[in-house]
């Protein structure tokens, strides 16, 4: 049988209170009392209860992070670098990954209220609005990250994803190329990066009139592969020289199949994506992409979480940072006379 606090207290010979007391760090102890408290815990091998220390310090140094999909290396560097940003803070993070799901995002939710977390990061993908405006009427500690609902007075920290397409774009125009086409996931943040691709060609004076160079899917390597068979199976003069993907594994789906193409890159096409994860720096060429400070956003996202946490009716922020764009070998001079 797991030991309980009542069997601690009776060991170490004190009342039940001040075992509370040392568990919570609170009181007026003793250092020896302290220590032998501990020590009978320790040889007992006593786990406190995280619920029973919720009911009364109303805290059980716990966060409920909600991810869209943990297999994606950014949202994986997203959940380290929330976790060593918690383990600074001392406490723990509980990870929760959606798949893009509205309804398995209110599930995860629930659960996580009842395992009474102090409160939640949602990344992403953010499910109902209606359902972030019940959590925030009911005053539940939360953060979106990289992802905002500008109706709703939320805590959340994101980059201007806009600025991010339009700088992607702006770029490929400035090495000539004058087609272009755009693979943007279905994540709220994506169609502002197109709609910055699209603002960025205006002002370059391109038209963008072919359908079929903009595919949204979501984000996975098979579904880049698929969506660049249909952008590079067109005819010469529609067929785009550069793609420009939302994330990066959308772009790293469009370099393994331009070689089935036999298409050099960036010879003969150049891709440029948006992250810059751990995969753009290894894969072959290596990706030019668009780059989001992930640890800074997570350091921020967890210290406005830590306010609003530590006190009720803490002042709302929206935090905006700036994307930034990293040159490597998947980008080139736009080819002379198409592909």
């Amino acid at each position: 049988m797991k030991p309980t606090i009542y069997d601690v207290a009776k060991e170490a010979g004190v009342s039940i209170a001040t075992v509370s007391k040392v568990l919570n760090s609170n009181g007026r102890i003793s250092d020896k009392t302290r220590r032998k408290v501990n020590q009978v815990m320790e040889r007992l091998n006593y786990q406190p209860s995280m619920v029973a220390s919720a009911l009364t310090s109303r805290k059980t140094g716990t966060v409920g992070l909600m991810i869209p999909d943990i297999a994606n290396p950014y949202f994986a560097e997203v959940a380290r670098s929330f976790e060593d940003n918690a383990q600074k803070l001392g406490c723990d993070i509980i990870i929760c990954s959606t798949d893009r799901d509205d309804d398995r995002a209110e599930r995860y939710m629930s659960l996580l209220l009842r395992k009474r977390v102090d409160g939640l990061i949602i990344a992403s993908h953010t499910g109902s609005p209606e359902l972030i405006r019940r959590m925030l009427s009911d005053r539940v500690p939360l953060v979106l990250f990289s992802a905002d609902i500008r109706s709703l007075e939320s805590n959340s920290v994101s980059i201007d994803d806009y600025k991010g397409g339009y700088l992607a774009t702006e770029y490929l125009l400035s090495l000539g190329h004058r087609n272009l086409g755009i693979l943007s996931d279905n994540l709220p943040g994506s169609e502002l990066r197109v709609q910055g691709f699209m603002e960025a060609l205006e002002a370059g004076g391109i038209s963008f009139d072919n359908p079929d160079n903009l595919i949204r899917t979501s984000a996975t390597l098979e579904n880049g592969r698929t969506a660049a068979v249909r952008m590079l199976s067109q005819t010469a003069g529609k067929r785009p020289t550069a793609i420009f993907a939302c994330n990066d594994l959308l772009a790293i789906g469009v370099l393994k199949e331009a070689r089935q193409f036999g298409l050099s890159i960036p010879r003969d096409l150049s891709v440029i994506g948006f992250d810059n994860t751990l995969l753009a720096e290894i894969c072959h060429p290596s990706l030019s992409s668009i780059s989001q400070p992930v640890h800074e956003m997570a350091r921020q996202a967890m210290q406005l979480l830590n306010e609003e946490i530590e006190q009720e009716g803490a002042p709302k922020r929206k935090v905006l940072l700036m994307p930034e764009l990293v040159v490597r070998h998947s980008t080139g001079p736009a080819p002379a006379a198409g592909v």
